[in-house]
């Protein structure tokens, strides 16, 4: 067996997921414009590398176009109608070399960072069913080094900027490429590696849980963490891998939340966050809260919200009796701490390293939450019935 088929047997034991980026540049040349490239695509490459893997039969999610190439680009750029001419090149092989619908990989781009104007014509020009996710990057917390970085990480007005992004992306996929859906195909919060002694600690939480949130909200479909290893944004220790706390926060919401994203509203403090979705393979519904605050205790109930939103989802509760809930806090509370523990217990791996049991705990449903200082919690009522969760 070799390495490729070793790696494609993992792949299906773990699930995952594997999507390939394809080099975009090949076969054109720069411009006199410092940046801009200009020319056809060359696909030979990327041809022969996807005929070999779908002669061997594995299984691949998607085949993305390029890197950092829209607008205005990162060291280099294309025109958005040329991108489009290239995506569906792309997409005629894709279909040429998967005939089988069913197992077809998805075509995603443009994989770079969001402009109105290059997002729209990109879209129209490559036209329906050619591109099946709009990728989009995002680094709003600026640059690792960033000596004031914990601070915008615990700021929500600084965290709301980006919720304009999303709604103009959404607002565009829906007019001119509704066949595809808005992913998030990169983002590690602070650019060029993070934070050195703040991205993998407790703190990094705030700005990527209340982005998981926000973006299921304004209906991205896919949400890509940078990265796995690697960089101090790793959700894994580059060294000794074990999870560093966004693993288990993330770990957490891939086991509660389910699809379905309800609409919630509260009414007191910014620095209180909070997301309500459909639970996951459970009955009810999950809720996601995160306190930004370093001195304040808040205690959440959650009512009926009456429909008063057009778009949103009535909600009401019957007789609920027991909750279950899950508490985020940093050890010793120290908010740049790399250990997180769950209702209390710290969260290390077990003799085997293995991921430790996350177990909730129950809680009487007739009590308000309380959701502690510099804490995230999640909370599953599996008798709260929304009619969109049936």
């Amino acid at each position: 067996m070799d390495r490729w088929d070793q790696l494609n047997a993992l792949f299906k034991q773990t699930n995952a997921k594997i999507t390939f980026g394809l080099n975009a540049l090949i076969g054109k040349r720069k411009s006199d414009n410092s940046t801009l490239w200009v020319g056809e695509w060359n696909s030979k490459n990327a041809r022969d590398f996807m005929k070999y893997t779908a002669s061997k039969g594995y299984m691949i999610d998607s085949y993305e176009l390029g890197n950092e190439l829209c607008a205005s680009g990162v060291s280099a750029r294309l025109e958005a109608d040329q991108y489009a001419k290239d995506i569906i090149q792309l997409k005629e092989i894709v279909k040429e070399l998967y005939p089988d619908r069913e197992t077809q990989p998805k075509v995603l781009g443009p994989a770079g960072f969001y402009d109105t104007e290059w997002f729209k014509t990109f879209l129209e020009v490559s036209g329906p069913h050619v591109v099946d996710g709009v990728t989009h990057h995002i680094y709003n917390l600026g640059a690792g080094v960033d000596k004031t970085l914990i601070n915008k990480i615990q700021d929500p007005y600084f965290l709301d900027e980006i919720a304009e992004t999303f709604k103009d992306l959404e607002n565009v996929v829906k007019e001119f490429g509704p066949w595809a859906g808005p992913w998030v195909g990169e983002s590690g919060g602070a650019y060029n590696s993070g934070g050195k002694d703040v991205s993998h600690t407790f703190v990094n939480g705030f700005w990527y849980l209340d982005q998981l949130g926000m973006t299921a909200t304004f209906n991205n479909k896919v949400y890509c963490r940078q990265s796995l290893i690697g960089g101090n944004y790793g959700l894994l220790n580059t060294t000794s891998f074990i999870p560093n706390p966004d693993y288990y926060g993330a770990l957490l919401w891939h086991r509660l939340m389910g699809n379905t994203v309800l609409a919630t509203n509260h009414f007191g403090s910014p620095y209180l966050r909070t997301y309500t979705h459909c639970s996951k393979k459970k009955p009810g519904i999950t809720m996601l809260i995160i306190n930004m605050s370093n001195s304040t205790s808040i205690d959440v109930s959650v009512t009926n919200d009456e429909n008063k939103y057009p778009h949103s989802y009535r909600m009401t509760v019957n007789g609920s009796n027991q909750r279950e809930e899950y508490h985020l806090t940093p050890k010793d509370g120290n908010i740049q701490s790399d250990v997180v523990l769950l209702n209390g217990t710290p969260l290390q791996l077990t003799s085997s390293r293995d991921i430790p049991p996350l177990n909730p705990k129950i809680v009487d449903s007739s009590s308000p939450i309380r959701v502690a200082p510099d804490s995230i919690v999640y909370v599953t009522i599996r008798d709260f019935k929304a009619p969109a969760c049936a």
